[in-house]
């Protein structure tokens, strides 16, 4: 096992270790805010706390992340998130929190978490030999999985230990990330790539990211495709569990979100030990309409045993499609850059992702719902086919998110500059001026379009 993925594996278990407290405790959050009050507009004003800061300030993240030593900031990120964890937790063994001091820590968190992000995702791709970036990114979406099967273990520990025990969890899993980052040597090529260039403006940088992606046509629509995957597979995420509430217990919703977090993690597993596909833009391409396939089919019937199918399918492909995106976009990024270009793309991914949240409830119980209620608009005909009553409005949502899915793919294939970015754009390892971009353009016109504001 050479240096680099040793190093990777020793810093992506202890973040997959903090990935899991951080996930216990976003849920035990939710479930304290709404077993006090029982709002449901609450509940989700937590979900937005969480991404709204990453949306405003991935690119101020990812341009310290390209100025800074990226290990400090990861560091510096790291202790104000254990310090936002240990207030929360004085709060809840006081006995004394306010849901606005849930809002408040939330945010806090999701601050520092941004500039954690940015400096993590900016290191990993130069820690792992380039080879085993499409593995690297399969592990990458394993501890994603981490958040979707978190209710599981979040529900027995709420019951032995509560939510103070949960939060202190998390605490220890911010300080053993960081005993971790201490102890793992790593070059300065990780750290600080482009320390010798003289840093710009702070102000441009901030649109760098937006910059080189426009100034490379197939990456740029990579980034549209990967934020339309994740408005509509996001959409359907977001009412997944009123979907199986409809026809079943709270019970069956557990069982059946562990099982989604199955099938992440399998397809994270699988992409992790095949590298995923020679031919990575088809590739996305591909795995994006059998998602949208897998996608509809949830709506067929109000089964258990079908989402007990569906669902795990359908999330087996979420890896491929994220992870493989992202291995093409870390090749063709300049180390130096790295920072900048992916906290745009986070930041433009989870705009989609906050679509979501404002748009999927009243789109289901204002629009879709009532029309397909017995007798509404939808009722003889779309309702011929998914059936009507409760519930049967969110099945929609899935036909159509999974049907826009199923178009999405082609679409972007028949892109001739997303189709051939592989070809067309050299790998970053391959480049060695910091700017070098499209290939059929001059290094002048390169430049051009990057000073742009």
């Amino acid at each position: 096992m050479s240096d680099g993925v040793r190093r990777f594996a020793v810093i992506w278990a202890a973040q997959l270790l903090s990935i899991i407290g951080s996930s216990l405790t976003g849920f035990v959050l939710g479930v304290w805010v709404f077993q006090r009050n029982g709002s449901a507009t609450e509940f989700v004003l937590i979900m937005l706390c969480a991404v709204l800061p990453e949306v405003l300030l991935s690119p101020l993240a990812g341009a310290l992340a390209d100025r800074w030593d990226r290990r400090r900031l990861l560091l510096a990120a790291d202790a104000g998130s254990a310090a936002v964890t240990a207030v929360l937790a004085l709060l809840l063994a006081a006995g004394s929190p306010e849901v606005w001091h849930v809002y408040a820590v939330t945010v806090a968190g999701s601050v520092f978490g941004t500039f954690h992000m940015a400096a993590y995702h900016a290191m990993m791709p130069l820690i792992m030999p380039q080879r085993h970036l499409g593995r690297a990114n399969g592990l990458m979406q394993v501890a994603d999985s981490v958040k979707i099967a978190a209710p599981l273990l979040a529900g027995t520990l709420l019951v032995t230990v509560g939510v103070t025990g949960v939060v202190v969890i998390d605490l220890v899993t911010f300080l053993v990330t960081r005993v971790v980052m201490f102890a793992v040597r790593l070059p300065r090529e990780v750290t600080r790539p482009g320390a010798s260039a003289p840093p710009a403006a702070l102000r441009g940088d901030l649109l760098f990211g937006w910059r080189y992606l426009r100034a490379r046509r197939g990456l740029f629509q990579l980034v549209m495709v990967l934020a339309a995957y994740n408005l509509f597979f996001g959409m359907s995420g977001v009412l997944v569990q009123p979907l199986i509430l409809s026809f079943g217990s709270a019970a069956v919703l557990g069982a059946l979100m562990f099982a989604g977090g199955a099938g992440v993690f399998a397809g994270g597993l699988v992409l992790s030990a095949w590298g995923g596909p020679r031919r990575r833009m088809r590739g996305v391409a591909a795995f994006t309409a059998l998602g949208g396939v897998l996608l509809a089919l949830h709506s067929l019937a109000p089964s258990p045993w079908l989402i007990a199918v569906v669902a795990p399918a359908f999330l087996f492909t979420l890896p491929f499609v994220q992870g493989t995106g992202m291995t093409v976009l870390q090749l063709k990024t300049d180390p130096a850059a790295l920072g900048r270009v992916l906290s745009t793309v986070r930041a433009v991914t989870q705009t989609a992702t906050v679509l979501t949240y404002l748009v999927a409830g009243p789109l289901a119980d204002r629009v879709f719902e009532p029309m397909l209620a017995p007798g509404g608009v939808l009722a003889g005909t779309l309702g011929g086919v998914i059936g009507t009553g409760t519930g049967r409005g969110i099945a929609a949502i899935f036909l159509l998110t999974g049907l826009c899915l199923v178009l999405l793919a082609p679409l972007a294939y028949l892109q001739p500059r997303f189709r051939r970015a592989e070809s067309e754009l050299p790998d970053a390892a391959d480049v060695h001026a910091p700017e070098a971009a499209d290939p059929r353009v001059t290094q002048g016109e390169n430049d051009a379009a990057l000073s742009r504001p």
